[in-house]
């Protein structure tokens, strides 16, 4: 089985840029399953309704998300509705809405997608994503699924490595989202795990992961309260990975994709 996940897709010019690269990615590297971290959908903070079903038309069919998943109102519906595409951090308290993995078929096949949040440098007080992780894996074990694509949403490296370890062998792939910077150190474990520590963004290049690079730098200088306003034109770039997954659901390569397109 082939998976193809793309980056965070920041606002509408993360959108847009998909629109352009997807299409054209779907036909080179015939993925079977296409999952997005989507918190960033709506204008960069949260989802809603009209996102998810623009983004899941062009050929997205699972989304995670992250701490921003909540900024957006719309999203608490959309979390709710048990037939949405889209699932929350796994190890938010019990009592936030929405799922933290759901089994989605493929074929003849089962995926169980899992989202995972860090707590290293996140000012709100998570689970531990490693022990949720074990939580879940026992859990599914009877549902037998035939791939296991985990979404690590984290801010620090040493954090991502060790999940990407302790889960080695037993998951087929662990990909971090969150810094919206692509890492170049994609590889398949030693137990058959594929692994990189952050997959980059969608959005626009010209920008600070995402937002208009004048209003960041203004806060940077002054350090003063701003509004995280995004940059919706230009040359954006689009991020991801392509996972080949063989038998017993081992990793057999991951491969980093980038282009670039105006929008």
């Amino acid at each position: 089985m082939k998976i193809l996940f793309l980056g965070d897709i920041v606002g509408k010019g993360g959108r847009r840029a998909v629109k352009k690269v997807l299409p054209t990615w779907r036909e080179k590297y015939q993925p079977d399953f296409v999952i997005a971290n989507g918190e960033n959908l709506a204008h960069g903070a949260g989802v809603t309704e009209k996102t998810i079903a623009e983004m899941t038309e062009v050929g997205i069919d699972a989304f995670t998300s992250g701490n921003h998943i909540f900024q957006n109102k719309q999203g608490v519906d959309v979390l709710n509705n048990k037939e949405s595409n889209i699932i929350r951090p796994a190890n938010y308290p019990p009592g936030a809405p929405g799922i933290g993995w759901k089994i989605f078929p493929v074929r003849t096949k089962k995926i169980l997608l899992v989202n995972l949040i860090g707590r290293v440098f996140f000012k709100d007080d998570y689970d531990c994503p490693f022990r949720v992780a074990d939580d879940i894996l026992e859990e599914t074990k009877s549902e037998k699924p035939d791939v296991i694509f985990v979404d690590m949403h984290m801010e620090a490296t040493s954090e991502a490595k060790a999940l990407g370890f302790h889960l080695d062998g037993r998951v087929s792939a662990v990909v971090g989202t969150h810094t919206h910077v692509p890492t170049a150190d994609e590889r398949v474990l030693s137990g058959g795990t594929a692994y990189i520590t952050d997959v980059g963004m969608a959005g626009p290049q010209d920008s600070v992961i995402g937002a208009k690079k004048e209003v960041v730098t203004e806060q940077f200088l002054t350090q003063l309260p701003f509004k995280y306003d995004v940059e919706e034109e230009g040359v954006c770039e689009v991020n991801g990975v392509v996972v080949e997954i063989g038998a017993k659901g081992k990793a057999k390569k991951i491969e980093r994709v980038h282009e670039e397109v105006e929008v």
